[in-house]
């Protein structure tokens, strides 16, 4: 993903770090605010799961980003179950919550629960998905198309646009299952078409993506490369891999070439010793600090428009009533090199949240 910078005219800082273009009925745009307000407010953080690296890096930002920011939480866990998730959302609107940040797994599902926020006045922050359809203040991830794309050019350049590769899916529920793996599928076919590519479904399930994995590479031993959409699958994956005398340096002829995403402290170090070989670093502090930030500016009135922010992002309208804030996620690889076109971060980086977890 290509970095950029860019400040509108109309900004203010928000906490001394939020710089955003802005408009409608905020003349001055940005995020005002910061410590000083008479009362802190409350916002609602629904925690989409406790059972991976990833959100539980998240979980752990959270606190810290609304300390930062002077805002109080009311926290809940809808454990990856969306009937949870609005029942929990009903739970955070009765203590009197004044916005709300949830990461929906399930984003067709999650319809009810925004319209229910809209008609209550509720501001709504969607951290890591988007909802298929209705409304929300801002949501705030990556470019997750630029994940399937990213994992694609690493694969395609190592194995040179020929033989085989495994790519185990999130969930097609999600919208980051669905663009992750129609943005891998459609970069192989347009740039290395000698490349066979098994999709593997796996509803974010490491049992199953492990179980998935091995039945392909049973009836194809020549599998070269593996595409995991999540660190879900991270060590059932290396499991597999080790079983059948697969997880071999990189400079062996035998080695299996496997990209990641997320960024977590394990794939960082298990590229350095060659175990894995990519990942794209999902930003789970960024999205802590960016969701709460977003969360804290609704509540004090502030609006915002499409355009490039001063944090190396750019704000989308994805449609009518519903604006993306898309972070930047870097491919890290073991030597800093360039796929394709794509350039990656070396995987000891000191600027990568992975490095950086206390």
């Amino acid at each position: 993903m290509v970095r950029r910078r860019f400040a509108l005219a109309a900004a203010l800082t928000l906490s001394g770090c939020l710089a955003v273009a802005c408009g409608g009925n905020s003349e001055n745009g940005g995020s005002g605010g910061g410590g000083d307000t008479a009362a802190k407010p409350v916002i609602g953080v629904d925690y989409p799961r406790s059972d991976t690296d990833f959100w539980n890096s998240y979980i752990s930002y959270v606190p810290k980003s609304a300390g930062e920011l002077g805002a109080d939480t009311k926290t809940t866990n809808s454990q990856n179950d969306i009937a949870k998730l609005t029942s929990n959302v009903q739970t955070l609107v009765g203590q009197g919550v004044k916005a709300v940040v949830m990461a929906p797994q399930d984003t067709a599902a999650v319809a009810p629960t925004l319209q229910q926020l809209e008609s209550k006045k509720i501001p709504a922050v969607l951290v890591d998905t988007r909802p298929d359809t209705g409304n929300a203040f801002m949501v705030v991830r990556a470019d997750n198309r630029a994940y399937g794309e990213k994992a694609c050019r690493f694969l395609g350049e190592k194995l040179q646009g020929k033989g085989k590769v495994v790519m185990l899916e999130g969930d097609l529920a999600s919208i980051n299952g669905r663009d992750r793996t129609e943005a891998f599928n459609d970069c192989m076919k347009q740039n290395y078409p000698g490349i066979k590519v098994f999709g593997e479904a796996t509803n974010w399930d490491g049992a199953v993506a492990s179980q998935k994995l091995s039945t392909v590479l049973t009836a194809n031993p020549d599998v070269k490369g593996v595409y995991m959409q999540s660190s879900f699958a991270l060590a059932g994956t290396l499991q597999v891999l080790k079983q059948r005398d697969l997880l071999v340096p990189p400079d062996d002829p035998k080695h299996v070439f496997v990209v990641s995403n997320d960024g977590i402290p394990q794939e960082l170090k298990d590229i350095a010793a060659g175990n894995i070989d990519a990942t794209v670093s999902q930003p789970a502090d960024l999205y802590a600090k960016w969701a709460l930030s977003y969360a804290k500016a609704a509540v004090e009135g502030k609006t915002f428009q499409p355009g490039k922010t001063d944090h190396d992002s750019t704000i989308i309208q994805v449609r009518p009533g519903l604006l993306e804030d898309q972070l930047s996620a870097p491919l890290v690889t073991a030597d800093g090199g360039t796929y394709g076109d794509i350039p990656s971060v070396k995987y000891d980086d000191k600027s990568l949240w992975g490095n950086n977890l206390s």
